[in-house]
Formats: C-alpha cells, structure tokens, sequence
C-alpha cells in the first residue's frame, strides 16, 4: 500500500499535469459533437429522430484502430513520433470546430453540411485521441495508471463544462458564430501544452517493422497474450461496460430542454453542479485506484455509475415543468451531478484498465481498438436513441438504458474477480 509521500508526489508530479492537459483537449471536441451541437440543432427546431441519426457522426472513433497502425510505425518531421500527430490534429479540430458557426441548419443542404462537418470533426478527434492515449500510456508507470487515468478522464469531463456550460449561456446573449468560434479556441492549451513539453516516450522500437508487422502484429500479441476466449471475453467486456452509460447521455441535452430548462439554466447549473463533485471524485477515485487496485474499483465505480443512470428516470417522471423554480433547478443540479460522479468514476477505472491490458510495443493500435470498440454503442445504437424515446417516452427509455448496462457489470465476474490480484494491479 502507498504511503502519504509517495501519493502527494505522485499526485502532484509531471506526468499528472500532462494528464489534465490530454484530457482537457481530448474532451473538448467530443462533447461539442454530442452536447454542443444537439442543443444547437435542437433550439433550431431540429426533431428528435433527425438528432438520434446525428449521432452517427462519431463513427470514426469506433474506427481509429484501422489507421492507428500507421500512427505506430511513422512519423511526421517535427516534434516527434507522438507530439507531431498531436499537434496536427488539434490544429484542425481548431479549424473544423469554429466553421460549425458559419453554417445554417435551417435547410436540408445546410443539415448535410453539419453533418459532414461533424464526421470530419469527429475524425480529427479520434485521431488526436489515438495518440494521446498512447502518449499517455508511454509516460505512465503502471502504479501511476490509475491516478492518472482518473485525472485525464476528469479533465475530459471538465472540458465538457465548456460547450455543456460557458457556450451555452453564451448563446443566449451572442449569435451561434461567435460562439462557435470561442469554444474552438478552447483547443489552444493543448496546442501549447504539444509544443512547450520536451518529454517524447523512449520505447524500444523494431526500426526494420514494416507496415503489415503494424498492422498484424498488435492484434496477435494481444490474442497471443490473453489466449483466444479470455481476449474475446475482455472485448466483450469493453462493448458492454459503458452500453447503458452511453444511451442514457446519448440526447441529454435536448432532454433538459424538452423538461422546460433554458441553455443559460443547463449552462450555469452544468457549471454548478458537476465541476466539484467531479474534481472531488476525481482525487478520491484516483487514490481510491491506488489503494485497492483496478479490479474492485471497476466493481465499485461501476455500481455507482448504475445506479445514476436512474436520476435521469426520476427528472423524467418530475417533468416536463411548465415554470422553473427553485425546486426545478435543484432536481436538475442533483441529477447533473450525480451524473458526474457516476460516469466520471467508472469511467476513470475503465480507461485504466484498458492501458493495463496493452503493450507498450504497440500502445496506439491496441488502446486504438479496446476505445473503438467502447464507442461502437455510441456510434451505432445511440442511433436509434430518438426513435426509442419517441416510442417509449423519456421515463421507460431511461429504465431501458439501466437494464442495458448490467451485462457488463455481469462480466467483472470473469474480467476483472473482485479477490484477484493480477501482476498489473495498483494495489
């Protein structure tokens, strides 16, 4: 077990302000496609199944492991062979985020654009994601994997209070241009943050690897590694884990407004409600980590994460609200919160524990795959989010998305046994 020492200086060291920074930038363009834009399209009079389909945009995360090979083997001429692809990728999520603004959803062709604009997004996104994760995998121990996965998925949801808060109550007094144009510039500590650290991971690469040893390789180590079931059964895992999770936030957005709440109300209360429940859960998740190891805390955070789910059914059943008033904005304050602590912890022991199952041989292909196939419900069956609740009405749907996300609790019985101390535990 750690001492108090050895956590405050691997709390407070080097690594772990990298960690805020990859998150903070990996976050940003992610929840501008599933927060910023629904609302967006939503105060535009948008209808519900037309934002379920838009969802799709975010295909190409659940396709980054076909081209992360190619982020392993070369290369670009500056900053090195992880901080030059990061550097391009956020300089054109800069770019892309800002044009959103100057396109008018009010048409067919215009919703078209949108659409294509918000793959292309998605895809620079993924790319940029690619690479901090094995960047961050790379300058990581395995004891700091915990505590540091925590505060890069905290910084991701602390980027969401931007277009989730400050754009929102931005809109309401500047016209959607502007608005678009300074939540993109929200990307530029991140590109300081590429350009000013000196640090490159040293790995000890094969130089004479072709591209198909990149492409086989990882896939086969893995397999090789884990043996065919249990590597399959970790898939599974990874599928199923957040399924429930990512339904219920798929249109949280226009959920909040269909309750009668304002972009400023969701804005100010987002600001209010999630920032220090959520850096709170952060620190505690993190030390949590590292004093019981990944295994119980996917079990403890995942049982959390669960039972959040059902405040979105108890705002449903309250609402819609025909005036807004204090105890209004208190249920949503305590559902937006919860929401936080819930999927930023288990979020912070799945992410974890998909660094732990890589190698660091090939760190972008593998890490590529496991969050590809994490996002695939996001990509695909989020999809049909508006349709089931237009069927179904907000309360049952959200019902639906807790039973969806028991199966992947169910797994931890073989994935990650609760008694089991594997040789990459944190504990």
């Amino acid at each position: 077990m750690p001492n108090k020492s050895s956590v405050f200086s691997q709390i407070f060291s080097r690594n772990m302000l990298i960690c805020i920074f990859t998150g903070f930038s990996s976050g940003l363009p992610f929840y501008i496609l599933i927060s910023l834009l629904p609302i967006w399209l939503r105060s535009e009079q948008v209808d519900l199944k037309t934002l379920g389909y838009f969802t799709a945009v975010t295909l190409p995360f659940t396709w980054k492991f076909l081209w992360s090979p190619l982020l392993d083997r070369y290369s670009m001429p500056f900053l090195g062979r992880r901080r030059g692809w990061i550097l391009v990728s956020q300089i054109l999520l800069l770019i892309s985020m800002a044009l959103f603004g100057f396109i008018s959803p009010q048409t067919n062709q215009g919703l078209t654009l949108i659409a294509g604009l918000a793959t292309l997004c998605a895809f620079f996104s993924a790319n940029q994601d690619v690479v901090l994760d094995a960047y961050r995998r790379e300058i990581l121990s395995d004891e700091e994997l915990g505590l540091g996965n925590s505060i890069h998925v905290n910084a991701y949801r602390i980027a969401g209070l931007v277009p989730g808060s400050l754009s929102l109550i931005l809109s309401d007094y500047l016209p959607w241009q502007t608005v678009f144009i300074i939540t993109a510039l929200f990307m530029l500590p991140g590109i300081f943050m590429t350009l000013f650290i000196s640090q490159e991971p040293k790995i000890e690469l094969n130089s004479h690897r072709t591209l198909k040893d990149n492409v086989i390789e990882p896939f086969k180590e893995f397999f090789g590694r884990k043996g065919i079931w249990s590597a399959l059964a970790i898939l599974a895992f990874i599928f199923l884990y957040k399924l429930g999770d990512s339904m219920a936030t798929a249109l949280i957005s226009p959920f909040y407004l269909d309750m009668g709440f304002s972009n400023s109300q969701i804005g100010l209360v987002a600001k209010n409600a999630s920032l220090w429940p959520m850096v709170i859960a952060s620190i505690i998740g993190g030390i949590v980590m590292l004093k019981i190891g990944i295994n119980k805390a996917l079990w403890l955070f995942g049982i959390v994460q669960l039972i959040t789910i059902l405040g979105f059914a108890w705002l449903a059943k309250q609402g819609p609200f025909a005036q807004i008033g204090t105890y209004e904005l208190f249920a949503l304050s305590l559902v937006i919160a919860a929401e936080y602590i819930g999927i930023g912890l288990g979020t912070s022991a799945f992410v974890a524990f998909m660094a732990r199952e890589t190698n660091p041989l090939y760190t972008a292909t593998q890490l590529a795959l496991f969050t590809s196939l994490s996002a695939l419900p996001r990509a695909t069956l989020n999809t049909q989010a508006g349709s089931l609740i237009d069927w179904l009405g907000y309360y049952d749907y959200f019902w639906l998305c807790f039973w969806l996300a028991i199966p992947g609790m169910v797994c931890l019985i073989w994935i990650a046994p609760w008694q089991q101390k594997s040789a990459n535990t944190l504990s």
